[in-house]
């Protein structure tokens, strides 16, 4: 860490890395507006479409572990700045796509410089900012990765309505390149690097990469025989992969990290589930609302904006109210709720007055804000600031593999309820009714994620040895 870091570089940081944390979720959020747009230009089927978000995710996810292990051996602000340069030129590429290849190449792109900045935006606010500000500063962060969800859908919707799809890469990139600038001009010199330096572990990550992709192509391929056996071919790599990293005298993911700390790997447990639950809503709700309800995607982004609102109001709030007590109890408490929120999504239906979908919406909101920041507060503290990096990678895998298998779950249940058709009035009955199984199986994973998030233990920041202990 360094030491002699002003107040105003540390500002500089907190505000690059809340820009980041506020770029993917924003293209997550007006994408999602965007959807029925690019299914239109490229001719794409409702399975198709489910790979414009899982393109992304699966570049993201197979990235994150690796790029966060090579920021705490180059330089944290390093790679954060090529991510962002990686980002915006992708953006940039998407637009001017002709065909689905070419766009969905450029998603993959998307996704890995998403994953540059996933992996070293929180690793860098823990290298400058002491223990007792943590919760502070993490909730902070989060409520701009919640502004980038609540702007999302406002200015996605917009965009889409008066200039088409390809403006919201446009605005993507545009923010994506003063990220770049700005990261350039205001932070020279330090780069906050781990202390132990080490050879990169290339078996490790071809390994994981290997078995994350052929875990999210299987998902996408489900029921067909070639499908089970990705996902058996995956469990088999991944597995490979947890020896391989046990052994390796320079591992890819420390299993340390995992080895006798609890609330690290249950902290990161509540976050798989908890994304693996909820990814799918916005996604499904977004179409629900252009297709079943036939509303304009800027009218439906300003119905959507209920949900990441009340997530920017609370999540600062959240974050400060665990630098005081155990985060275990507002991330359950927001788990509860969320399990609640989407088992009522399950009887949406063409008559749904539109009160009661944003009435929902606000009560999610509400329990995303408590879990979020909590329970990122408890993974950061358990890791220590030379794995800060690492953490970060897996915390973000952690939320990319349950955004994976959330649209690979979606995915799969459109092709055994819907087919690989468009969505067209014709279908509106089988794609209620596929909703319907989404949204309670979501609902279920949800309420497993509670009993995780409290499993944790009792947890406490010792602010003078800059760590978390359990209590026994």
């Amino acid at each position: 860490m360094r030491h002699d870091i002003t107040p105003g570089e540390r500002r500089v940081v907190l505000l690059a890395a809340s820009m980041g944390a506020f770029l993917t979720p924003f293209m997550a959020a007006s994408l999602n507006l965007a959807v029925p747009g690019i299914g239109r230009t490229f001719g794409m089927s409702a399975v198709l479409l489910g790979w414009v978000p899982s393109a992304y995710l699966l570049a993201a996810a197979v990235s994150l572990i690796p790029f966060g292990k090579v920021a705490d051996l180059v330089g944290r602000k390093k790679i954060f700045n090529w991510g962002s340069l990686v980002y915006a030129a992708a953006s940039t590429a998407a637009i001017f796509a002709g065909s689905t290849a070419v766009f969905l190449a450029a998603r993959v792109f998307q996704g890995i410089g998403g994953a540059m900045m996933m992996g070293t935006g929180l690793a860098m606010l823990t290298s400058v900012y002491p223990p007792q500000e943590r919760g502070r500063v993490l909730g902070i962060n989060v409520s701009f990765t919640y502004l980038g969800l609540s702007l999302g859908p406002v200015v996605g919707g917009a965009l889409t309505h008066h200039w088409g799809w390809r403006s919201v890469f446009a605005a993507n990139a545009a923010v994506g390149f003063v990220l770049v600038g700005l990261v350039a001009w205001k932070l020279k010199g330090e780069e906050w690097t781990g202390e132990v330096r080490e050879r990169f572990d290339y078996p490790g990550a071809l390994l994981m990469g290997a078995g994350l992709a052929a875990l999210m192509l299987g998902l996408g391929r489900l029921p067909a025989p070639g499908g089970f056996g990705l996902v058996l071919g995956a469990a088999v790599l991944l597995l490979l992969f947890v020896f391989r990293e046990k052994k390796a005298p320079a591992p890819l993911l420390d299993t340390d990290l995992f080895r006798g700390n609890r609330p690290f790997v249950l902290s990161n447990l509540a976050a798989l589930i908890n994304y693996s639950a909820t990814t799918a809503v916005g996604f499904l709700l977004s179409l629900y609302l252009q297709y079943v309800k036939g509303l304009s995607p800027q009218t439906a982004g300003l119905i959507l904006l209920a949900q990441p609102a009340m997530m920017v109001l609370f999540s600062p709030l959240a974050g400060r109210l665990s630098d005081r007590i155990e985060p275990r109890i507002p991330a359950s408490a927001g788990m509860g709720i969320l399990t609640a929120g989407v088992l009522f999504l399950a009887g949406l239906g063409p008559a749904t007055p539109m009160g009661v979908v944003i009435g929902t919406l606000v009560v999610l909101g509400f329990g995303f804000a408590l879990f979020s920041s909590p329970n990122t507060n408890a993974v950061m503290g358990a890791a220590g600031r030379n794995a800060a990096g690492v953490a970060s990678a897996v915390l973000g895998t952690m939320r990319l593999t349950g955004q994976m298998i959330s649209m690979g779950f979606v995915t799969l249940v459109f092709a055994l309820r819907i087919g690989r058709v468009p969505i067209t009035p014709e279908v509106h009955p089988a794609f209620l009714a596929a909703s319907r199984i989404i949204f309670i199986s979501c609902a279920a994973i949800c309420l497993a994620g509670v009993f995780a998030s409290l499993a944790r233990g009792t947890i406490h920041v010792d602010h003078r040895l800059e760590n978390v202990k359990e209590d026994s």
